[in-house]
Parts: C-alpha cells; structure tokens; sequence
C-alpha cells in the first residue's frame, strides 16, 4: 500500500499543474491517469484543434497571397494530413508532461482512480487493483460532452468534438449544432478543406456567450468563406438516417428539414462525477459538477476539486490557475481567490475572438455606468500592411477608469487580449494606460488607443 501526501486524479492541464506545484512545495506526490497524460485538451481538445486550425487558415493566406505579389497555386487540399499532424503534435506534448512528471518527482499511476475513502483511493490498474492512501487528494476528472433529447451522440454520423479532431476522411458535408467556440472552430476548419458546413444555433447570434459586436463581426467573415448560418431558431432536431443525417430547424413553429452527410452536436458539457466514489465521502455536486469553495476545497476539507469537474468557466487556463490554488491552499500557503472575470475567453477561428470581463449586454442589463471605445483594425497601419485588417478593439470603461470589459477580434486576438487580463487583475485604471508606450507599428498599439478613444482622446482615429 503506497502512501502519498497528494494525490490527483486527472492528468489534464489542471491535473498535471496542480501536481507539479505540489511537489514544488515539498509534497509527496501521485497522478492517476487511465488514459494518455495531458486529458483531454492536450489530446482530443485545445492542442490538436489548434493544430488543424493552422491548416484551415493557411489556405486562406494562401488566397490571399497574389495581392501581396506572390503568385502560388493551390494544387490540393489533404484533410487527413492535417489530422495526422494534429495527432502527432499531440502525442509529443503528451511526453512533454511525461518528462515534467519525472522531472518534479511525480509518481505517475495508470489506471481508473475511485474514492474509497476521505484517505484512500482504489486505483484498478491493467493487472492488478490497489489501494493508495492520501492526506490530500484533488479531483480533476475534467467534463464531457451533454446529450439532449433529439441531440444525441452515436460516434457515427451525429458525432462529438473528439471523434471531430480524429476524423481523416473529411465529409462532404456537415449540420453542426451549437455556434461556441467548439462549432466554430470547426466550421472554420472544415469550411477552409472544402466542406459544406451549415451552424443551427437557439442563440441570435454565432459566439452567444460575446459581446454582441465580436459575434457579428464572425458571423460577417463566416458569411464571406460561404458558411450557412440559422441563428434564433425555435428548436432543433438531428436523426441518422444510416446513409445521411438528418438535421431540423424550428423556424415560426415548423420544422424545416436540412440534410448532411454527418453531424456534429456541440451543445454543453457536464462534469465527469460518476462511477468516481463521491457518493462513498458524501461530496456535494450541483447540476452535473463537484461544488467547490473559492480555494477549491469540496465539503469534505481534505478532497479538492479543480477544471472542468468544478464547473464553469470550462477554460484550460482557468484548471492550471485553481489547481495551483488548490496545491498551494492544502500546503498551508494562503493563495488569492481567482476572480473569474478575469479569466480571458478564447476562440481561435479567423478573425480570432478574445475578452475578459463584462459584454456590453451584461453592463446594461446590470445598470452599471459604462464608456466605449472602440477602434478598427482597418485604421491601424501594421494590419493594414500585413493584409490582417478584419476586427477591432473595444474597451467597456467604469467612470472611475477601470476597466470593465475588454473585447478584441481580429489576427492574434488571443495573444493581444493578455496586457488587458494583466491589467484588469492588477486592478488598473485609464492613467496608467495612458502613460504606458506602446510600440508603433504593432496590433497592440490599438489596445492603449482604445482606452483613449472610451475618453474621446483617440489620437489615430
């Protein structure tokens, strides 16, 4: 029987960071993984999305190129390398964490975890069943994806985002339901290899949970690429027919039939709590995750949970943050609480789609006073020339200078938006922008011009 002070279950990013943080503090640590290190983001998520993602928008640089006086050809479009690649570039990382386990001194243990007790764990390996005891343990099991009735997955023709990531054999055609992040990800990719892809979403717009501008500047680029979008529906439907699917949009209460080759449901996630031992320790969940505090400790003191199975945001970021807090918090440590409307949101289409903090709708149904400004990328000179002028930068400005919201489309979006996470954390105010230099000529010059334009002192617009 072995004997640890910390013991994860779950190897995903906030698994594996929990754990190295850890045994940087001096703890004797274990991570129980029944699969590939790394969950789910590394290996069926963020990784090798991203990863195919590169692919989708290669062929629209490519497009683009004869304006910048490069005359290319495109011979053809190969949908199965770019997912081979994608898995390659995942199993390298997944190594990567495996070399940072042995680097940190980090026991690593194959097989299916479940409590047994609020000290043990029952671990079935592939040859045997042991028991590992624990002072600690932190749960990050992460989450799946839901089922509905009239939305359910088979894994054949009506599939999730991880079979999506494996698929080689690129359909003709595809119906996907639910406009997040995860279906539009992939509207991008199989739009820019040739597929015919039309989004059904309940929601009035693509990105529902962005700022109203964000989601309409996506909805006018995915218009131009030639997807199909039903926003605002009343209700929808997918059925495998065997040979096709089936998709239905409610629209001024009829059904309108749609057919596609396959179909791809990406309409929620709930935690993964079953079959885990949290009814053995008594564990409260809520609505399909594990209740958490703000240092991340459940009702049992001893037994943290971090991620996706502590519920939203469901961001890789966000689990690395409370998996460092929850470590730090059992080691004695006295962590701050994560304030998650600073935790940055990411999409990572063409035009990119970053924020942090409030949307408009959000501050106006709240009462809350607010200044905009807001800024084009069509007026800024390095996208200009660099031929990436789609999107804007928009900051929501409480009276006091702070920075209430801050939304950005457009090339690198997801790499801009951290001065302004930096910023809202650090609990900054205009002033501070305003004396900060930013270099010219850069994207991110549009980020202090923006504050200044919610003041009426743009200078460049």
């Amino acid at each position: 029987m072995k004997n640890f002070d910390v013991v994860v279950l779950g190897s995903g990013p906030g698994g594996y960071v929990a754990a190295i943080r850890a045994s940087q503090l001096g703890k004797k640590v274990a991570i129980v993984e029944m699969d590939k290190l790394g969950g789910v983001c590394l290996n069926r998520g963020c990784i090798p999305t991203k990863a195919v993602l590169k692919s989708a928008h290669s062929v629209h640089e490519i497009a683009d190129m004869k304006s910048l006086g490069i005359n290319v050809e495109l011979k053809g479009l190969d949908g199965a390398v770019a997912v081979k690649r994608a898995s390659g570039i995942a199993d390298q990382m997944s190594k990567g964490i495996a070399f940072l386990m042995k680097k940190n001194k980090i026991e690593v243990i194959t097989g299916f975890g479940k409590i047994k007790t609020k000290n043990s764990l029952e671990v079935k390996t592939a040859t045997a069943v042991e028991t590992i005891n624990f002072t600690n343990l932190i749960v990050a099991t992460g989450a799946h994806y839901r089922s509905f009735p009239g939305l359910e997955h088979d894994g054949k023709r009506l599939i999730g985002a991880w079979e999506a990531v494996k698929m080689e054999t690129l359909p003709k055609s595809i119906g996907i339901i639910g406009a997040g992040a995860i279906g539009v990800e992939f509207a991008y990719f199989w739009n820019a290899f040739g597929v015919d892809v039309h989004i059904f979403e309940l929601q009035k717009h693509l990105l529902p949970i962005e700022d109203d501008d964000s989601s309409v500047e996506v909805e006018r680029a995915y218009k131009k690429y030639g997807i199909k979008l039903s926003l605002g529906i009343e209700g929808v439907r997918a059925v495998n027919n065997g040979k096709d699917v089936s998709i239905f949009e409610k629209v001024n209460g009829k059904e309108v039939e749609h057919k596609f080759e396959m179909g791809l449901i990406a309409v929620g996630m709930t935690g993964n709590i079953d079959n885990i031992g949290l009814e053995a320790v008594g564990i409260k969940t809520d609505r399909g995750f594990i209740s958490v505090n703000d240092m991340y400790q459940t009702n049992v003191p001893n037994i943290y949970a971090i991620g996706d199975v502590s519920g939203p945001p469901l961001l890789a970021h966000a689990a690395s943050h409370e998996g460092v807090t929850a470590a730090e918090h059992l080691a004695g440590a006295h962590p701050h609480a994560i304030d998650k409307m600073n935790i940055a949101g990411c999409t990572y289409c063409q035009p990119q789609v970053a924020s942090v903090g409030y949307t408009e709708r959000e501050l106006k149904a709240k009462g809350i006073e607010y200044n905009v400004g807001k800024l084009p990328f069509t007026a800024n000179g390095k996208a200009v020339a660099s031929n990436e002028n789609t999107g804007f930068v928009k900051t929501l400005m409480g009276k006091h200078g702070e920075m209430l919201g801050a939304h950005i489309v457009g090339t690198n979006a997801t790499e801009l938006i951290h001065e302004y996470v930096l910023f809202k954390t650090m609990e900054g105010i205009d002033e501070e922008i305003f004396a900060t230099i930013h270099p010219h000529p850069t994207l991110g010059e549009w980020l202090g011009e923006a504050v200044l334009a919610s003041k009426k002192r743009a200078l460049n617009f």
